[in-house]
């Protein structure tokens, strides 16, 4: 099981430090990552609640650290020394994994002018049995699903350090939950 993140000031019911504030309709969760280390680990715990069809938003500013985040979330799914580059050129890298893990599509639309441009990166075809880590996932407009997991990701109070905000529709609330230490 990935190491829990550490370094929040504050206790949430969820077992994780931080605040937490639900609706019916969805659940937030706001978490403030002392290391890189720390935003790393809590990239594997949320791989290891991911399921084939999940959609993850990544949002935040250059920098902020979302292509790590993507990294961290890839390498829980297989050895942890995968090559996971950036897909800003590219605009997306598909990863396979043994044993039926599901395989995760990572989407950098950075560069995309037109949302409907996301066809021709195979967004139809993985949207059904993958798991989708979309960075700058505003630039699909309305093509991006209401059902996701939105990861925004700012700049903490000193180097390394993050400012997490997990912003989970429906369907991850009670995976959130499941965020509690074991």
């Amino acid at each position: 099981m990935p190491a829990q993140p550490r370094g929040v000031a504050t206790a949430g019911p969820i077992g994780l430090n931080g605040r937490v504030t639900a609706t019916s309709a969805d659940t937030a969760v706001s978490l403030d990552l002392a290391t890189e280390s720390d935003t790393l680990a809590l990239a594997a715990r949320l791989a290891s609640l991911a399921k084939a069809g999940d959609v993850i938003a990544l949002r935040g500013e250059l920098g902020s650290g979302k292509t790590s985040f993507a990294r961290g979330f890839i390498r829980a799914f297989g050895r942890g020394d995968e090559e996971v580059p950036s897909p800003t050129f590219t605009l997306v890298e598909v990863y396979e994994f043994p044993e039926g893990a599901p395989e995760v599509w990572h989407f950098d639309l950075y560069r995309l002018t037109k949302s409907e441009d996301v066809y021709e990166l195979g967004f139809e075809e993985a949207i059904g049995g993958a798991i989708l880590l979309i960075e700058w996932p505003e630039r699909l407009g309305p093509l991006l699903p209401r059902e996701r997991l939105d990861v925004e990701l700012s700049a903490g109070s000193s180097p390394g350090a993050r400012r997490v905000r997990l912003r989970g529709s429906r369907g991850w609330a009670r995976r959130l939950a499941g965020l509690a230490p074991q």
